[in-house]
């Protein structure tokens, strides 16, 4: 079963670990289980105001063996990822929000609208700097500040010399939008 495990879903945590372009989850449904840990292996969560929420393997005699154990507690803190781990309640939009699981709720219908605009937002910015800060985020998550200041320096050192770089300051200065070209 372990083996299993290796071969089949948790390719799935460890793809998404490398993406190195941001990840954006719409919820509109139920995400329970598996649902759930996949929201939470995205970057940002959008949840529509029907969205429900459950670290519910508890509930069915397993554990969470794609990952639900390492992605919860890294999205809302320790404490509560272990209250929904350990009980496998059922948690609305509302109180997903609250404690940090997703970052909005949309009325349903306008879900995906909200979704590709947040995209489109996020899109319009340097992509080599999206992916470096995607990189400082996730390596924030267990780093030191030291390292965190080295990486950050380093990543600096590389986008002062972008055309992106030139183009936003260039931009900043003719008074109009950037056109970055990555």
């Amino acid at each position: 079963i372990a083996a299993n495990y290796r071969a089949g879903i948790q390719r799935i945590p460890r793809a998404f670990q490398t993406l190195q372009v941001p990840i954006i989850a719409a919820v509109n449904g139920a995400a329970l289980g598996a649902g759930n840990d996949l929201a939470c292996m995205c970057d940002i969560r959008i949840a529509s105001s029907t969205a429900r929420f459950a670290e519910s393997f508890v509930k069915v005699g397993i554990v969470p063996g794609d990952g639900g154990c390492w992605l919860l507690p890294r999205v809302v803190g320790m404490s509560r990822a272990t209250e929904l781990a350990l009980t496998g309640d059922t948690i609305d939009a509302e109180e997903a929000l609250r404690i940090g699981l997703v970052s909005r709720v949309v009325a349903p219908e306008a879900l995906l609208d909200e979704a590709l605009r947040l995209a489109g937002r996020i899109a319009a910015n340097p992509p080599q700097v999206l992916r470096w800060t995607k990189q400082l985020l996730q390596q924030a998550q267990t780093g030191s500040l030291d390292e965190a200041l080295d990486k950050a320096g380093h990543f600096q050192g590389l986008a002062h010399h972008t055309s992106d770089h030139t183009e936003a300051v260039t931009a900043f200065f003719e008074k109009r939008a950037p056109v970055f070209g990555g």
